[in-house]
């Protein structure tokens, strides 16, 4: 009877309904969003160029004007079928104002609406920029190119430390409209207060009296491998706005920055400052970023001698040795001291240091005493490279949580810390950052008068 009852009209429709059930449940969770963000992003792409157009018409005729106008650029698009994306050229002459370029790159909006390219992707690539022996490439080419994307922003923002490839493999492993739609906020962001850093630039700069090397987070990182194989002590700082401010009413500090084998410029407030000043820094090389980068290539280079924590609150340091063993093994942490030691232990600490035997010394006591205590006493510690790394244990040791990677993107790690800490941080950001912004349109003012 009850194997009959399977088979009866009744429970034959029933099947059928739940089949029919879950095939359209799947088709609307699979196929509709690409659909619904499919058209959001054309209506998006003509409400842009009917909003723009009274724009790109007068740009159109100073294009013609200069020898320029409306080009064709053969790109790939998705599955590598060839198509020419459309932008403005205003003649023979690169363009280095940043929001003219951007508004070159508008007409592309047309390719948008033909569906060659995507509000958000992947950039479109020409032929002779192919790698195939990028094995990440197939993922590019299996989603369109984008109007903006992932890689755009980051080096909007001076963070671009990965390879646009390896970008471009993280966007497309976490591709949804949900995502779609935050980048597609974050390049508003980008757009207004970023500004990708222009090919050539001065290798050296100085921000309000302070020296900052201008150079890459590979490049730093190749500077520390480097000095580890020099006989003499290299002192590398980082300084960001708060610093610069603290160096201009501390002439001690100031002096320390100038003594120091390598400045490296850390935050978006350095770099709008840079910005104003003419001199655009290259990459927001910020310690807390530097650090795990900097930890995979140590730990398959066993013969530099270990790295040396010393600073934080008491159990801080611990907890980063703790990190830094876990997540790269072979990476040897020869010690470890909190930062509020009496005065009178400082001999014991520069004894212990030198015993073990350590390559790399990161002090983490904030500025302007971590400098200090550099300069003072890390000659005697017998290591090659001595870094004052500022608030970065409380990061790697659980202390804080550090911003999520899109506010980070849009500059705003800033607001987050500020958020959690206000108390503590309310001068330095509230007041500080006012404060350096005064400074440094009074130095291009002063720059300009005498010109």
């Amino acid at each position: 009877m009850r194997y009959g009852a399977n088979f009866s009209s009744q429970s034959i429709r029933q099947r059928k309904r739940r089949s029919d059930v879950e095939r359209l449940r799947w088709h609307f969770s699979v196929k509709t969003p690409p659909l619904l963000w499919r058209a959001l992003e054309f209506s998006l792409a003509v409400c842009l160029a009917a909003l723009l157009l009274p724009l790109l018409l007068p740009l159109y005729v100073i294009a013609k004007a200069r020898g320029g106008g409306l080009r064709l650029t053969p790109r790939l698009g998705r599955g590598g079928q060839e198509f020419h994306e459309l932008s403005l050229s205003l003649g023979p002459n690169r363009v280095s104002n940043h929001f003219l370029r951007l508004l070159c790159r508008l007409p592309a909006l047309v390719n948008v609406m033909c569906a060659d390219m995507s509000l958000v992707g992947p950039r479109s690539l020409s032929r002779n920029e192919l790698s195939f022996t990028d094995r990440s490439l197939w993922k590019r080419f299996d989603m369109r190119p984008g109007f903006v994307g992932l890689w755009w922003i980051r080096k909007q923002a001076n963070i671009d430390y990965d390879a646009e490839a390896v970008v471009d493999a993280e966007y497309a492993d976490s591709k949804s409209v949900k995502s779609d739609m935050g980048l597609l906020l974050r390049s508003l962001a980008a757009i207004f207060f970023g500004s990708a850093a222009p090919a050539s630039l001065l290798r050296k700069i100085e921000v309000l009296g302070v020296p900052v090397h201008n150079i890459s987070m590979d490049e730093a990182i190749a500077v520390i491998l480097n000095c580890l194989g020099r006989p003499t002590l290299s002192r590398i700082s980082f300084v960001n706005v708060d610093c610069v401010n603290i160096a201009q009413r501390n002439a001690e500090y100031a002096a320390c920055l100038r003594e120091c084998d390598w400045v490296l410029a850390d935050g978006i407030g350095l770099k709008l400052g840079c910005n104003l000043l003419r001199t655009p820094i290259c990459q927001n090389v910020n310690g807390t970023d530097l650090l795990p980068r900097l930890c995979e290539k140590l730990a398959a280079l066993p013969s530099f001698g270990g790295i040396y924590l010393l600073g934080g609150l008491p159990g801080v340091a611990e907890n980063v040795a703790r990190w830094m063993e876990t997540s790269y093994p072979g990476l040897r942490v020869c010690g470890t001291r909190h930062g509020y030691h009496p005065a009178g232990e400082t001999e014991q600490i520069k004894a212990e240091i030198r015993a073990s035997g350590a390559g790399i010394l990161l002090v983490a006591l904030g500025a302007p005493k971590q400098e200090l205590w550099i300069r003072e006493h890390a000659a005697d510690t017998g290591v090659k490279v001595a870094m004052g790394v500022g608030g970065l244990f409380d990061f790697y040791g659980g202390r804080i949580d550090r911003a999520p990677a899109w506010m980070r993107e849009m500059g705003m790690e800033w607001l987050f810390r500020l958020g959690k800490e206000p108390r503590r941080m309310w001068k330095r950001y509230l007041v500080g950052n006012v404060v350096f912004a005064g400074r440094i349109i009074w130095a291009r003012l002063s720059n300009r008068s005498r010109l």
